[in-house]
C-alpha cells in the first residue's frame, strides 16, 4: 500500500466544507485525522462527515500541533490568522496549504515565506482557479508562445450584486479588505501566472465605498447590514510591470454592471490574444486575415454529458498531495502568492494616499 498522508484542517467553515474537505476525502493517499475550529461544534461536524473513525477534534491549533502526528495542515481561517497558524505549522515540521489570499498583509506573507524556506517544508496557497480546464489549456498555449510577448492583461472579478453576508467577509480587521482581497486576488493570481510575470514596478489604485452603505439593497445573498459593511464594495488597480507590461484589475461585490464574472482574465500579446469572457476565446491573425475561435471544454458532441471528469478543487488537492509525496514544487509557489498580496496591498495604499506606489 502506498503511503498515506495524515492531514489536519484548521478552520472548519464554508471554504473547508465546500472545497478542501470534499476534495481531500476523495484521495486515497490522504487520511483526515484532525479538525480544529474555535467553534467546537463545527470541528465535530466536519470530523464526523469527513474524518477517519479516530479523528481528533480541537479548538486550539497549537494543541493540535503538539498532540498529533499530522504531516500536512490546511489553513482555512479568516485572513488575519493565516500567518500565525501557517508559521507555527511549518515550524512544527508540517507542510501547509493555506487558503487565499496568502495573508492579510504583505509583511505577514513574507513571514510565511521565510518560515517555509527556514524549515524546508512545503507551502502552497489555494488558488484553485489555476486548475480549471480553461486555465490549464491557456497556460500551455502561453508557454508555447502562441500569444507571443504578452504586454497587456486584464484581471476581472466583478459581481453585480453578490455581497457575502455571512462569516467575517465584511470585517476589515479580520479580512484586510473586501472584494479586492477576496475575489480580486483570484483574478490577479491567474493573470500573473499566465503572463509568467512577477516583477511589478508601480501600482495605482482606487477603492470605493458606494453601494455598501445602502439599506435593504438587492443582493443575491440577502440584504447586508450597512453598519457591518466595513470594507470596500469595489476596487480597481492599474499595475505596471518592470518589463513595461501593464495589467488592469477590476473587482467588486456590488457594481451596477450587466457583464460580470469572477476569476477571469484577458491577455493581449504580439502574436494573439485570449479572454475568458464567454468561455475561452482565442484571437489573432493568419494569412493576413483576423480570426477568432472558441475552445470547447464540453461534451464532445455527447448529449447530457458535461465532459468534466474532475473539478478544479480536486485537481488542486491531488496536485498538492503529489508534490508532497514526490518531493517536488507545488504548482502555486509561495513566492508567487507573495507578489499577489504585495500588489493588493499597494492598491489599497495607493487609494488611501492618492499616490502611485512604486516597488524597489
Amino acid at each position: 500500500m502506498s503511503k498515506k498522508l495524515k492531514v489536519a484542517v484548521v478552520g472548519c467553515g464554508g471554504i473547508a466544507n465546500n472545497k478542501h474537505l470534499p476534495a481531500l476525502a476523495k484521495l486515497e493517499e490522504v487520511e483526515l485525522v484532525a479538525f480544529c475550529d474555535i467553534v467546537e461544534e463545527r470541528a465535530e461536524k466536519a470530523a464526523k462527515e469527513f474524518g477517519e473513525a479516530e479523528a481528533k477534534v480541537y479548538t486550539d491549533f497549537r494543541k493540535l500541533l503538539s498532540e498529533t502526528d499530522v504531516e500536512v495542515v490546511h489553513v482555512c481561517t479568516p485572513n488575519d490568522s493565516h500567518a500565525e497558524i501557517t508559521v507555527a505549522s511549518l515550524e512544527s515540521g508540517r507542510h501547509v496549504m493555506c487558503e487565499k489570499p496568502m495573508a492579510k498583509t504583505a509583511e505577514q506573507a513574507r513571514q510565511m515565506l521565510d518560515a517555509a524556506k527556514r524549515t524546508g517544508k512545503k507551502l502552497s496557497i489555494a488558488y484553485q482557479n489555476r486548475f480549471r480546464s480553461d486555465s490549464l489549456y491557456l497556460k500551455q498555449l502561453c508557454e508555447q508562445g502562441e500569444l507571443g510577448d504578452i504586454y497587456y492583461g486584464k484581471a476581472l472579478a466583478l459581481r453585480r450584486r453578490a455581497v457575502p453576508t455571512w462569516g467575517v467577509f465584511l470585517d476589515e480587521e479580520k479580512q484586510g479588505g473586501g472584494p479586492l482581497i477576496d475575489i480580486g486576488t483570484h483574478a490577479l493570481d491567474l493573470t500573473l501566472w499566465l503572463m509568467d510575470n512577477y516583477e511589478p514596478k508601480s501600482v495605482t489604485g482606487s477603492v470605493f465605498h458606494k453601494l455598501g452603505r445602502r439599506e435593504n439593497a438587492a443582493n443575491a445573498f440577502g440584504p447586508w447590514n450597512p453598519e457591518e459593511f466595513k470594507v470596500e464594495d469595489s476596487a480597481f488597480g492599474f499595475i505596471t510591470m518592470k518589463n513595461g507590461a501593464t495589467i488592469s484589475l477590476e473587482s467588486s461585490w456590488a457594481l451596477n454592471v450587466i457583464d460580470f464574472g469572477e476569476a477571469r482574465t484577458l491577455l493581449c500579446g504580439t502574436e494573439g490574444g485570449a479572454d475568458m469572457n464567454d468561455g475561452l476565446r482565442l484571437n489573432g491573425e493568419r494569412m493576413s486575415r483576423l480570426y477568432e475561435t472558441k475552445v470547447d471544454f464540453g461534451s464532445g458532441g455527447v448529449a447530457f454529458f458535461s465532459g468534466e471528469q474532475e473539478t478544479d478543487s480536486l485537481r488542486e488537492a491531488r496536485s498538492w498531495v503529489q508534490a508532497i509525496l514526490e518531493d517536488k514544487e507545488p504548482l502555486v509557489k509561495p513566492e508567487q502568492a507573495l507578489v499577489v498580496t504585495e500588489i493588493l496591498e499597494a492598491i489599497y495604499e495607493s487609494a488611501r494616499t492618492g499616490k502611485t506606489v512604486y516597488f524597489d
